[in-house]
């Protein structure tokens, strides 16, 4: 069942120990995400842990708590609707194709946006895209720099959610980032300089 989205009710916060428990509780209504990840696979390589539900549930805990885990967490109300995680290349270095990238990449950036998330019942309703506004606000407030993503290449082809856990190319645009090149065969990068916060960086 689809929920009618108020985009004026829609806030974004910052993943911290404050935000986790409605954060774990949208992840716990839809089994984890991507099959218990827990929005785990870009932080660690595959070999470094053992990736199961309860395993993966405790690291990215473990992460918040520490401050190495980022996001910017779409609020409705005090419930957690969706997210888009967000932060430097040596906290989420698992990337798809990283041997690709860095071969051909020789200006690395400060940030990387690698995954989205939205809870079935509010999907195609724009949250991905207020997700993307608020990481790059949090970001300005940590003090801006280079920000790379890796978006899905589409056109107007309806994609499952299993298929846009990093959204498409055309939101990307939208949002102010410029296309590089392709990645592989069914993803792009993409680039946006972030401004800092007037103010400088918070935190």
């Amino acid at each position: 069942m689809t929920t009618e989205v108020d985009a004026g009710r829609l806030e974004v916060r910052a993943l911290s120990t404050r935000t986790w428990p409605a954060f774990a509780a949208l992840a716990e209504r839809h089994n984890g995400v991507w099959g218990g990840c827990w929005d785990t696979w870009f932080h660690t390589m595959s070999h470094e842990k053992e990736r199961t539900y309860d395993a993966n549930r405790a690291l990215k805990q473990r992460l918040v708590e520490e401050g190495r885990a980022h996001g910017a967490v779409v609020f409705d109300g005090e419930g957690a609707v969706g997210w888009c995680q967000y932060g430097s290349p040596a906290e989420l270095p698992n990337i798809n194709h990283r041997k690709e990238i860095e071969r051909t990449t020789t200006d690395p950036p400060d940030v990387r946006i690698t995954c989205f998330f939205v809870d079935r019942r509010y999907r195609r309703q724009g949250v991905a895209g207020r997700a993307l506004d608020g990481a790059v606000e949090l970001i300005a407030q940590s003090g801006g720099g280079v920000v790379e993503a890796y978006p899905q290449v589409t056109s107007e082809e309806r994609l499952t959610a299993s298929h846009l856990y990093s959204v498409t190319r055309s939101l990307f645009e939208q949002h102010g980032f410029t296309y590089l090149r392709r990645k592989g065969t069914k993803h792009c990068v993409v680039r946006r300089v972030v401004a800092p916060a007037a103010g400088g960086p918070v935190g």
